[in-house]
């Protein structure tokens, strides 16, 4: 591509796409990323031209007509057929903004191509109204950066008071000679300012993630530490609770067994009075025994409330020890999980300052 006599008047980045040849439906890319599009135009010819780079490759190489017709298809995308290439260019801006100031341009442009193709027919100079153009200045100055939002830039040309002649044309050469190579650097200079944006973004998750993780770290610390408390105090109540039930278990068989003996010998001391007593003393006979029946009956009563006292303390000991086992046993099953969890956060952490530069 030769720009010897070209200046871009008009640059944005987009990603670019061609029609396929074979079925004339699908979308064919030019590359992964955004390219630079640049309108271009020739002072000399009274042409303009866009014109895309990718890498020493021209991707786009259009010459801008009357009869061509830039169409929106979406937001963010637009399409403009070229027949002399016989294809049909596509561009996928970054916003709306972007979209609607290329469609702007293009019409611009292509005013201006027919306002020169009439004035060319009628013989007079050759001017670009709607650019501020003639054939006679090509405008020398550098190129100036516009910034718009986002990553994007677009950049337009800035008149300047036109210099001598011989002043005027090296300037032309020297400017023209440099555009491409400007428009190549500027694609790489886009494509590592989209890299280190991405590399940037992945560290900040990164950080985040490992400060999220360091946080989770330090909490599952403290709840397996208050679960180890809770475990230790359990086993303590457990401990000092299963002594007093043996003792209580064993207290009513003593208790019973003194009661018996106790009923025995009174039984024997009975039937002592009986074989010692004769008939006149068979009624003093009869009302002690009567009373030594009420004491052991009285007696009976106060074994056996006790015995049920003794009775239900063991079984409320029995309960309250089973639903200690049972606590010490859920404390015990999610100390595991916390601590199977606190593994794999390490592992966690482990990889990741493995993985982080």
């Amino acid at each position: 591509m030769s720009t010897a006599r070209e200046q871009p008047i008009f640059s944005t980045r987009a990603h670019v796409f061609q029609i396929d040849p074979a079925t004339k439906r699908n979308w064919i890319p030019a590359g992964k990323h955004a390219l630079t599009v640049s309108y271009f135009y020739d002072a000399t010819r009274n042409v303009y031209r866009i014109i895309s780079l990718g890498g020493a490759k021209a991707i786009i190489n259009s010459t801008v007509t009357p009869n061509m017709t830039f169409t929106k298809t979406s937001q963010k995308f637009g399409q403009w057929a070229d027949s002399r290439a016989n294809t049909v260019y596509g561009l996928g801006f970054a916003s709306e903004q972007h979209l609607t100031q290329f469609a702007e341009k293009f019409q611009e442009v292509k005013e201006a191509a027919r306002l020169a193709r009439e004035k060319s027919q009628d013989g007079g100079e050759l001017t670009s109204p709607a650019l501020g153009l003639t054939a006679h200045q090509v405008p020398p100055s550098p190129l100036v950066s516009s910034n718009g939002p986002g990553d994007e830039k677009l950049f337009r040309s800035q008149s300047a008071d036109a210099p001598g002649p011989a002043e005027r044309e090296r300037l032309r050469k020297m400017l023209s000679e440099g555009s491409v190579g400007e428009v190549q650097w500027e694609a790489e200079f886009f494509a590592l300012q989209d890299s280190n944006n991405k590399l940037a973004g992945a560290l900040r998750e990164a950080n985040a993630a490992a400060a999220q993780w360091r946080q989770q770290l330090e909490a599952q610390r403290a709840e397996a530490e208050r679960l180890r408390h809770r475990v230790a105090e359990l086993e303590a109540q457990a401990a000092t609770a299963e002594p007093p039930a043996v003792s209580e278990k064993e207290g009513p068989g003593q208790a019973l067994e003194q009661l018996e003996a106790l009923v025995q010998t009174k039984d024997q001391e009975i039937q002592t009075l009986k074989s010692q007593t004769g008939g006149p003393r068979e009624a003093p006979d009869s009302a002690e025994r009567e009373e030594t029946q009420q004491k052991v009956q009285t007696r009976n009563a106060e074994l056996e409330h006790q015995l049920r006292a003794t009775e239900r303390s063991l079984e409320e000991a029995r309960v309250e020890r089973e639903r200690a086992r049972a606590e010490v046993g859920r404390a015990a099953q999610l100390l595991d999980v916390r601590l199977f969890e606190l593994s794999e956060l390490r592992e966690g952490l482990a990889r990741l300052a493995e993985g982080t530069p």
